[in-house]
């Protein structure tokens, strides 16, 4: 007896003794994507120009580093926050702890070299070496265009420098180990001519992120076989809004929209037409799609983001996109 209670005390010491091993590697020697690279972004107006684009309109940088009024549908980022940083995402979004945005301006990432925040959004590796969860999708930011995220910091280096002290991020056990095994080196493309319509929209689908919002999760992770078929879920004030079916689906998605209509969609939240963003009260539709920030991407790149999304595989899930946690029982099914 005496034994068989040894050999399973010495299997038990060697159990926790090669989860420790495994702990303190993950925790201390990842993550392991490489020293930043030395670079140095020679600016241009035109990357500004092209970096403001892609910021504001279709990586929307600004969506979470600025401050979203949620007393506005869709939650326009506030004017004068641009950058800033500090917006809170916590477990009552389903998130394994709680995040906040970091500062963008020159006030919070001034002393960063280019590289570093190059290696940042497309690797998910801060200066000093951190895991950044991603919540920023820089597993997508890594798929672009290394001249489109060159660009991108050249805009970030062009604001105003904001002085917003942001509290540090908090993850809860396992994902504050789990984080550390995320960032991956860049698996940089190069921006299709715009003549390849379905390669092009693919390029600019992954670019905005739409497979991040429009994909349900379970315990963190994509459900396999539900790639862009909505239902992913987000808690607001008033309501739980969820993530519409962006497949080709005729019943429940995509399928049966004209091209001009899906253009037409975002365009009629553009503000630079005269869309202004309406109040809302608690329980009265809210979405967390930053439709005025899209609504100003080109008419070539919604379209192509259109066709390329025709090309999916149609998943059929009819997705109820609000339903509010007011007193009004009433619940907004997707159009």
């Amino acid at each position: 007896m005496k034994t068989i209670l040894r050999f399973i005390f010495i299997g038990l010491a060697v159990v926790v003794t090669g989860v420790s091993l495994v702990l303190v590697y993950v925790k201390f020697w990842l993550p392991d994507v490489g020293a930043a690279p030395k670079l140095k972004i020679n600016t241009t107006a035109a990357q500004i120009e092209r970096g403001r684009y892609l910021a504001n309109h279709v990586s929307v940088c600004m969506d979470c580093h600025s401050t979203r009024d949620w007393n506005l549908f869709a939650g326009p980022p506030m004017a004068g926050t641009e950058g800033k940083g500090g917006e809170r995402f916590g477990p009552e979004m389903g998130l394994p702890g709680t995040i906040y945005s970091r500062n963008i301006t020159p006030a919070g990432v001034g002393h960063w070299t280019d590289g570093e925040l190059f290696r940042a959004i497309t690797s998910g590796v801060t200066r000093d070496g951190k895991a950044l969860f991603p919540l920023m999708p820089h597993p997508s930011y890594g798929r672009m265009d290394q001249e489109d995220i060159k660009s991108i910091i050249a805009y970030l280096r062009s604001l105003k420098p904001i002085s917003n002290e942001v509290p540090d991020s908090e993850l809860e056990f396992p994902m504050n180990f789990i984080v550390n095994t995320i960032p991956q080196k860049p698996n940089f493309q190069t921006r299709p001519d715009t003549t390849d319509q379905i390669a092009y929209g693919r390029y600019m689908v992954n670019a905005a992120g739409c497979a991040d919002c429009h994909t349900k999760r379970e315990n963190g992770e994509h459900v396999a076989g539900m790639e862009f078929a909505g239902s992913a879920e987000f808690a607001l004030p008033g309501g739980i809004v969820r993530s519409a079916n962006l497949t080709p689906d005729a019943e429940t998605g995509l399928g049966r929209w004209t091209k001009a209509a899906f253009i037409a969609r975002f365009k009629a939240l553009d503000p630079a037409t005269g869309y202004k963003p309406h109040p809302v009260k608690p329980g009265d539709r809210q979405t967390i799609m930053p439709w005025p920030m899209y609504a100003g991407m080109s008419e070539q790149d919604l379209g192509a983001i259109y066709t390329y999304l025709q090309t999916l595989k149609p998943i059929p899930n009819r997705v109820v996109t609000f339903t509010p946690t007011t007193s009004e029982k009433e619940t907004i099914a997707s159009k």
